[in-house]
């Protein structure tokens, strides 16, 4: 059994096997969100965390070649496993060309799906779990306790945290170096349900350079990246 907090988005518009697909990776532990066709997955994708996308090709209103294109074109790295009726060599190139990570032809084996999809989710999970930074934290003149949630600032002021201000700074600190996508502050700092606009997580960049930038404007350690997301450099 898998962890159940690992999160599928199934996209087939074939009724019957999608609740066949649905019923089984739910056995499995995981939990699945349905789409049914390609806008309906951009939507679902824009606003939520997954760990893996389950993808038919052969889609209405936008086919899975497209909503693969899309999502990558968006940076978001989650994994993309395609399932297609189509199986030709050129169809298979063009879909891992597109940005999916695996390809199954119908009809495929059961067993076969379900440990594609157990390694896709291992291997992101493992790509995705950087090392801890402990509950202590220094940079610069700046002190965190993330335990207690207060930090020291460079010129000595105290600061108290709130959750989620400790939450964010863990993550991006954790990633030093690397571009923490929204979806993925989505997931670790808001939880599933609540969806923060940009500028909700602009203002936390705000207040992170207020405490611990020497000279706000011009930041040396948080960064937002315009339509990605926000990094920390040390």
């Amino acid at each position: 059994m898998i962890n159940s907090k690992a999160t599928i988005l199934l996209v087939e518009d074939e009724e019957n096997l999608h609740e066949a697909l649905k019923l089984n990776l739910e056995m499995e532990g995981y939990e699945v969100s349905s789409a049914y066709n390609g806008t309906e997955a951009l939507k679902k994708v824009a606003n939520e965390y997954f760990d893996l996308i389950v993808l038919d090709i052969m889609l209405p209103e936008v086919d899975g070649i497209a909503v693969t294109e899309s999502i990558r074109v968006n940076n978001n790295d989650v994994p993309i496993l395609i399932l297609s009726a189509k199986n030709t060599s050129t169809d298979r190139v063009l879909g891992l060309k597109k940005g999916a990570d695996d390809y199954l032809t119908k009809p495929f084996n059961l067993e076969e799906l379900l440990l594609r999809v157990d390694k896709l989710i291992e291997k992101n999970k493992k790509m995705l779990d950087k090392e801890t930074v402990g509950d202590h934290y220094e940079f610069g003149n700046n002190k965190i306790d993330f335990k207690a949630q207060d930090a020291i600032s460079w010129n000595g002021q105290h600061i108290e945290l709130s959750k989620k201000e400790a939450m964010l700074l863990k993550l991006l600190i954790e990633n030093k170096g690397d571009v923490v996508t929204r979806e993925k502050i989505l997931q670790v700092v808001w939880g599933y349900n609540v969806y923060p606009t940009t500028r909700t997580i602009d203002n936390f960049i705000l207040s992170f350079r207020k405490y611990f930038e020497e000279d706000s404007r011009n930041p040396r350690y948080f960064h937002s990246v315009r339509g990605v997301g926000y990094k920390y450099t040390d």
